[in-house]
């Protein structure tokens, strides 16, 4: 049985809460994230396993990348990351996770580009139960109007991480 290691970390949108295996980080949420329990559960239940506070050493990693990212000067991460998921989410955690800083998407162009354009409500589902947030980037993904919807770490924080990178790009 494998243990999931946690600890808080602070950034400038609010403190997050990590989770790490030797894999890599397999959850990272804003600690007032809505559900965030469910979240836990999940994980937990996925990986059949405890969650303690303990340090790993993705931790290091991770809180470094993010600082850069912060003070914009990281444009991608390179820390491990863990997902527990099914094959469509994870297809569409990965698609995530090619959408350029600084770009963003439709929930209707990611099921496109999945190949299955009827998808769009799985997509926007999967989304929602994305547990690793900023570095699987499901804050570039949007509504087909233009606007900015289903971010379970609150839309301003949405618009501030879409805000920051526009501005580490140029």
């Amino acid at each position: 049985m494998e243990t999931i290691y946690q600890k808080t970390i602070s950034t400038p949108l609010g403190e997050m809460i990590a989770c790490a295996v030797d894999q890599g980080i397999c959850l990272l949420e804003f600690t007032d994230r809505k559900n965030i329990e469910k979240q836990f559960k999940s994980l937990s239940k996925a990986l059949q396993s405890e969650i303690i506070k303990k340090e790993h050493k993705h931790f290091r990693q991770l809180e470094t990348e993010l600082g850069e990212y912060f003070e914009g000067k990281r444009k991608q991460f390179e820390v491990p990351v863990f997902t527990t998921g099914t094959e469509f989410q994870e297809k569409v955690w990965k698609l995530l996770r090619e959408i350029p800083m600084g770009e963003i998407r439709t929930y209707k162009q990611q099921s496109e580009f999945l190949g299955n354009p009827k998808a769009i409500r799985a997509v926007g589902t999967a989304n929602g139960i994305n547990k690793i947030a900023i570095l699987i980037p499901c804050h570039r993904v949007i509504g087909s109007n233009g606007e900015l919807v289903g971010y379970a770490g609150g839309i301003w924080r949405k618009q501030k991480l879409l805000e920051l990178e526009k501005a580490i790009l140029f």
